[in-house]
């Protein structure tokens, strides 16, 4: 089980984005630097440390960090 500040220490940690839990609630292209595919890195990454697909239309719908982070933890 992966936790809110485990989240963020993975997308850093794994994507290279400097985000904070402040950037969890905001639209993915506020968040600095970020681009699609690290969307798709995320999701593949969260799939490996949760060991549960995340359905590819439900990643696209995700239109924030916190959502992919419901997506994988509910």
């Amino acid at each position: 089980m992966i936790d809110i500040e485990g989240f963020v220490a993975l997308v850093h940690d794994e994507v290279g984005l400097p985000v904070a839990a402040e950037h969890l609630d905001v639209a993915f292209d506020l968040v600095p630097d970020w681009d699609s595919l690290h969307l798709l890195r995320l999701a593949a990454v969260l799939e490996q440390r949760t060991g549960r697909a995340l359905p590819l239309a439900d990643v696209l719908e995700a239109g924030s960090l916190g959502a992919l982070f419901e997506l994988a933890v509910a």
